[in-house]
C-alpha cells in the first residue's frame, strides 16, 4: 500500500505483496537451476549425438537465463521485505525490478518454444535421460508462464487507469470542477464494473426486471463502499489479523465480569423470564433449522442422514399437494419431518420457491406448544445472497408506530412476499380453521430471521398474540422506532461473536476505519504481520505485541483522526467523515438500523477438549442493541452463525439449567419429578 503503478495504471497489488510469491518462485528457480547445472556437467562430454550441439546451446542459455531470473527475483523479494505497509519509500525501486522481471519472460517464452520444438523432433537421438529432463524444463517454463498470466489477470484493476487520473498531488485540485468530473466518472465506471462482476457471478439467475434492479443497487452500494481507499486485498488481510489480536488483547485485559443468569432489572423486563425464553427458543430453533431442508440435515447427520431421508422420501411421495416450488423427491419435506418430529398431517403448506426477494417458508401445526408456526429459511442460494445485499432502506407503514419506520429493502420485500402468500392465498385462514385456539409464532434464522421479524411486524395488528423468535438476525434491519415497537413480541437470539448481527453499513465503515488505523500505525513489514497472523489464527497463543505508535494500547485512540491516513484515502466520503467525528453514528447516506426485539446474547464460558470431543459451556443474558455496534474479528465469527451451532448452544444451556435445577431442588422434589 499504496497500490503499485505500472504501465500508467493502478494494479490491485502493493509493492510489499511480492515476498511470498517471489520466495516460492525463487525456490523453484534455484532447484531448476541446480538441476540444469548438474545435467550439463554430467553430460558435458556427451553432446556428440544428433542434435547435441543444439542441446548444448539450449542448456547454456537456459542456465544463464535462470541465473538472471534468480538474481532479479532475489532483489524483488529483498526490496519487498523493506519498509512498512504505510511507508513504501524503501520500495520505490520495485516497479523497475518488476519491469526487468517481466522483460525476462520474453527470452524465457522464446526458449520454451524452442525447447518444445527440440523435444518433439524425432530426429534427435540423444540420451533419453537428457530428453526427459529437457521435457520437464519445457513443461515447467510453460507452467510458470501460465501461472504468471493468471496472476496478472487476478491483480488487474479495471479501474486502474481512471484511478491514476484521480491521484492529484495538489489537495486543492479536489475542489476543482475537473476533479469532481473525474471522480464522477470513476464512480460511474466502478458501478459498471461491480455490476458486470455480479452478473457474471450470477449468470445462472434469470434476467428479469427485479434481478436487474437488484444487480444495479448492489453494485452501487459496493462501489461506494470500496471507492475511498487505496487498500489492496493483502492490506485488508493484514489489518484484520492486527485488529483481531488487538481486540483479543483488549478482551483479555478486562476485569472478569459476573454473568447474569436472570433477567436484569424488573423495570426493564418485568414479566420476562430468561430461562423460559431460552426453553422456547430451543424448541423453536428446530423449526427454523428445518427450513433449510435436506442440505443442513445431511450436514448435521453425515452418517445416517441420507439413509433416513431415503426412507422418508419413499414413504411420502403422495404429499405434493401442499408443496410449492419444486421438491421432486420429497427430500426437503422428509428432512423437515425428521428435524421437527412433526407428522405429515401437521404440515399446512411448504414453499421451496426461490427467487430474489422471494424465499422459501413453511407453515405447520406445533401441538406441543399449541401454536401455528411460520418458519422462514435463511440464506442458501445466490438469490438469497442478492436479497441480503439489497441493503437500501424501504419504508414500512405500520399502524401504531410513530416516528420513522423503515427497514432493510431486500428483507422487507421478502417478508412482503410471504405476507401476501399467507393472507391472499388463505394459508393462515386454513391453519386457524384447523386449530382456531392456537397462537401464531414466526421463526427464522439469518436472512429468515430478518424476514420473520419484518413479517411479524406486518402481522402484529391482525394477530395481537403473535410472537417471533429471530435467530442470528441481520444487524442492519429496522429503524429505531420499529425496533422499539418490536420489543414486546420479538426475541432475538445471538451466539458469541456472530458476524451477521453486527453487519450494518455504519459498522462496516467503522471496521474500515479501524483497519486503516491498524495498518498505518503498525511498524512491522506486511509479510511478518501475515506470517504471525496465520500462526495465531491456526494455533492460537498470546497475541503478538507488534510495535505501533499507540501508547499504552489505548483502544479509544482509534476514534481520533490520523494525519497518516491522508495517504490512504483517495476521496473521503460522507460516511467516512461522519465516522471520524466524535461519535460513530450513521451518516445520511447510511441510516442507522437496529436488531429486532429484545436480545438474548449467548456466550461461551469455557471450552475443554479438542475438535469433535470438545465440551463447551455457555451462559446467556439479556443484552442491548448497542452491544453489537462493532464487528469482532474471530475464527468463530462465521461458525457462531451456523444454525447447527446455534441449536447446540441452546440445547447446552437447557441441559445446564436442568442439571442446576436438579442440584438445587430438595431430594423429595427431585424424586417426585422423576416419578
Amino acid at each position: 500500500m499504496p497500490a503499485m503503478l505500472m504501465f500508467s495504471r493502478r494494479w490491485a497489488i502493493a509493492s510489499d505483496d511480492l515476498v511470498f510469491p517471489g520466495a516460492f518462485e525463487l525456490v523453484i528457480r534455484l532447484l531448476w537451476w541446480i538441476g540444469m547445472l548438474v545435467l550439463y556437467f554430467v553430460h558435458k562430454g556427451h553432446f556428440d549425438c544428433v542434435g547435441g550441439a543444439i542441446l548444448r546451446s539450449y542448456l547454456i542459455v537456459l542456465i544463464v537465463l535462470l541465473a538472471s531470473i534468480i538474481c532479479v527475483v532475489s532483489a524483488i523479494v529483498y526490496v519487498s521485505m523493506q519498509g512498512t505497509i504505510a511507508n513504501p519509500g524503501p520500495r520505490k525501486c520495485m516497479p523497475k525490478l518488476v519491469y526487468i522481471r517481466l522483460a525476462l519472460y520474453v527470452p524465457e517464452f522464446v526458449w520454451a518454444v524452442l525447447g518444445a520444438i527440440w523435444v518433439s523432433d524425432n530426429r534427435m537421438q540423444c540420451d533419453r535421460v537428457v530428453v526427459h529432463v529437457i521435457l520437464f524444463a519445457v513443461i515447467a517454463s510453460w507452467v510458470i508462464i501460465l501461472l504468471t498470466t493468471i496472476a496478472i489477470v487476478l491483480v488487474f484493476d479495471p479501474l486502474g487507469r481512471k484511478k491514476t487520473l484521480y491521484r492529484p498531488s495538489d489537495p486543492q485540485n479536489l475542489e476543482s470542477s475537473q476533479s469532481e468530473q473525474v471522480l464522477y466518472n470513476v464512480r460511474k465506471a466502478s458501478t459498471r464494473v461491480w455490476e458486470t462482476r455480479i452478473r457474471l457471478l450470477c449468470c445462472c439467475i434469470g434476467k428479469d426486471n427485479d434481478n436487474r434492479v437488484a444487480f444495479s443497487n448492489i453494485a452501487e452500494l459496493l462501489s461506494s463502499y470500496f471507492s475511498d481507499t487505496d487498500l489492496v486485498p493483502s492490506d485488508i488481510a493484514a489489518g484484520l489479523t492486527l485488529l483481531h489480536q488487538e481486540q483479543d488483547k483488549v478482551e483479555r485485559s478486562r476485569d472478569p465480569e459476573e454473568v447474569l443468569c436472570h433477567s436484569p432489572t424488573q423495570n426493564t423486563f418485568q414479566s420476562d423470564s430468561l430461562e423460559t425464553e431460552l426453553n422456547k427458543a430451543t424448541h423453536y430453533m428446530q423449526f427454523a433449522a428445518a427450513a433449510y431442508g435436506w442440505p443442513l440435515y445431511v450436514y448435521s447427520n453425515p452418517l445416517t442422514g441420507l439413509c433416513k431421508l431415503c426412507g422418508q422420501c419413499c414413504q411420502n411421495r403422495a404429499s405434493q399437494n401442499e408443496i410449492a416450488g419444486g421438491d421432486r423427491f420429497n427430500c426437503h419435506f422428509g428432512s423437515i419431518l425428521q428435524t421437527t418430529g412433526l407428522q405429515h398431517r401437521d404440515i399446512i403448506y411448504i414453499s421451496f420457491h426461490n427467487r430474489i426477494y422471494e424465499i422459501p417458508f413453511y407453515v405447520a401445526l406445533d401441538h406441543k406448544t399449541e401454536s401455528i408456526l411460520v418458519a422462514v429459511r435463511g440464506t442458501l442460494s445466490l438469490e438469497d445472497v442478492l436479497t441480503d445485499l439489497s441493503a437500501d432502506c424501504e419504508n414500512l407503514h405500520i399502524e401504531g408506530v410513530t416516528g420513522e419506520s423503515f427497514a432493510h429493502k431486500g428483507i422487507t420485500q421478502a417478508a412482503s412476499y410471504i405476507y401476501k402468500r399467507l393472507i391472499n392465498d388463505g394459508i393462515l385462514n386454513q391453519a386457524f380453521t384447523i386449530a382456531p385456539e392456537y397462537k401464531l409464532v414466526v421463526v427464522g434464522h439469518s436472512l429468515g430471521a430478518g424476514a420473520a421479524a419484518v413479517l411479524a411486524i406486518m402481522l402484529r395488528n391482525s394477530f395481537p398474540s403473535l410472537t417471533c423468535y429471530a435467530f442470528s438476525p441481520p444487524g442492519g434491519l429496522l429503524s429505531k422506532d420499529l425496533a422499539d415497537y418490536s420489543k414486546s413480541f420479538i426475541v432475538s437470539i445471538i451466539v458469541g461473536k456472530d458476524l451477521v448481527p453486527r453487519l450494518s453499513f455504519p459498522n462496516m465503515e467503522d471496521l474500515k476505519k479501524k483497519i486503516l488505523r491498524m495498518v498505518v500505525n503498525c511498524n512491522r513489514p506486511k509479510y511478518q504481520i501475515l506470517l504471525r497472523g496465520c500462526w495465531y489464527e491456526i494455533f492460537g497463543g498470546t497475541p503478538d505485541d507488534f510495535p505501533t505508535e499507540l501508547d499504552g494500547r489505548n483502544f479509544e485512540a482509534f476514534s481520533q483522526p490520523l494525519l497518516a491516513e491522508q495517504s490512504l484515502i483517495v476521496h473521503r466520503t460522507m460516511s467516512y467523515n461522519t465516522l471520524t467525528e466524535d461519535s460513530p453514528s450513521g451518516s445520511p447516506q447510511y441510516p442507522l438500523l437496529f436488531l429486532p426485539g429484545k436480545i438474548i446474547h449467548i456466550v461461551e464460558d469455557r471450552r475443554s477438549g479438542y475438535l469433535c470431543f470438545s465440551d463447551v459451556k455457555h451462559s446467556a443474558s439479556w443484552s442491548k442493541e448497542t452491544s453489537f455496534s462493532s464487528i469482532y474479528i474471530s475464527p468463530r465469527m462465521i461458525t457462531d452463525h451456523m444454525p447447527d451451532i446455534v441449536l447446540k448452544a441452546l440445547r447446552s444451556l437447557c441441559l445446564d439449567q436442568t442439571s442446576c435445577s436438579s442440584c438445587q431442588a430438595p431430594p423429595g422434589v427431585v424424586a417426585a419429578n422423576q416419578m
